[in-house]
């Protein structure tokens, strides 16, 4: 993403993955609601706050509960260095767990390497049900700079690099971060199954792929996840979210928020009836806007980042929002 905001059932888990105790998950159906008690684990103690009330869905042979948190804003302005404030930005991740979130995202550009070394330094060792997801195939040369790299000796280089940050010996989930339009979208794809074969990548998803890509990609692997720019204002890979909803492919929205179209003013009509819908219920527009996801597939996995604690809990808290149909309709 930029600065805007194969499943392998035969593969053994190595000791020190991210989640060697991660129960294993059937095949996809519909998302599963939240139970009644409280989630097992850091969530349990955190009252009734939890991304645990979003439900859950599969991540391949693995289950998380349907609100992540995106590791992007917790490094410094612009996705660039450190971030200005450590303690909390360590803080935030270490606080998203305590409530529940088990689907943490990220990637070797956001900072470039700062948000995995946080990451390490804030959670390692890990939580055994946590899922941490990175992505390769985006340089950093500047600040300003995203560029794509897609070639296979990159990857292979990227994804090694990134197992040594967060100190696993396998990646349970690598995304290629974006397809290079200088490099065979498949030689990048079959760089990730040559990796995922030596054990060093469990589950491989893709990023900013279009219905044709997702599709030459599937030929050659299983893919369990797309990430793609996806909000209430700007649903350009509905047709790819269509795909993913029909086959069972967890989808990631990026810019969930819609931070950029809200920035401007309500001026889409249907920023404007969910702003609505927010004041009746007397909750935050963001927190209409995760809601909004989460109705809108049972598929979605919004991934909101913030480098904040308070505006962390500000958005699990809309784990627990259920928006009905009518809203949905008003919104369209």
């Amino acid at each position: 993403m930029n600065s805007e905001t194969t499943s392998r059932r035969g593969f053994l888990m190595r000791g020190a993955a991210v989640v060697t105790s991660f129960t294993m998950a059937p095949a996809f159906a519909a998302a599963t609601p939240a139970a009644p008690t409280a989630a097992s684990g850091p969530s349990a103690g955190a009252g009734r706050l939890s991304a645990a009330a979003a439900g859950t869905l599969p991540i391949g042979d693995l289950r998380v509960h349907r609100l992540g948190f995106g590791a992007m804003r917790i490094t410094g302005d612009g996705i660039w260095g450190e971030p200005p404030d450590h303690g909390e930005a360590l803080a935030v991740l270490r606080r998203a767990v305590e409530l529940g979130t088990n689907f943490i995202d990220t990637a070797d550009a956001y900072g470039p390497y700062v948000s995995e070394r946080l990451i390490r330094e804030a959670l390692h060792p890990y939580p055994p049900d946590l899922l941490i997801a990175t992505k390769g195939g985006l340089l950093r040369p500047s600040a300003s700079v995203w560029e794509p790299d897609g070639r296979p000796a990159h990857l292979r280089e990227a994804c090694e690099a990134s197992l040594k940050r967060l100190n696993v010996e396998q990646i349970a989930l690598y995304q290629f971060h974006r397809p290079d339009p200088k490099v065979p979208f498949e030689d990048s794809v079959g760089e990730l199954a040559r990796l995922q074969r030596e054990g060093k990548i469990r589950h491989i998803g893709l990023s900013n792929v279009d219905t044709r890509q997702l599709a030459a990609a599937r030929a050659l692997v299983q893919v369990v996840s797309v990430q793609n720019r996806y909000n209430v204002a700007d649903r350009d890979s509905d047709d790819v979210l269509v795909v993913c909803e029909r086959d069972g492919i967890a989808f990631l929205p990026w810019a969930p928020l819609a931070g950029r179209d809200m920035a401007h003013g309500a001026t889409d009509p249907r920023i404007e009836a969910l702003s609505a819908i927010a004041r009746e219920r007397q909750i935050d527009i963001q927190q209409a806007a995760l809601a909004w996801l989460l109705a809108r597939s049972p598929v979605m996995l919004p991934i909101p980042g913030t480098s904040r604690v308070a505006h962390l809990e500000d958005n699990v808290a809309a784990a627990a929002l259920h928006l009905g149909k009518e809203e949905m309709k008003r919104v369209g």
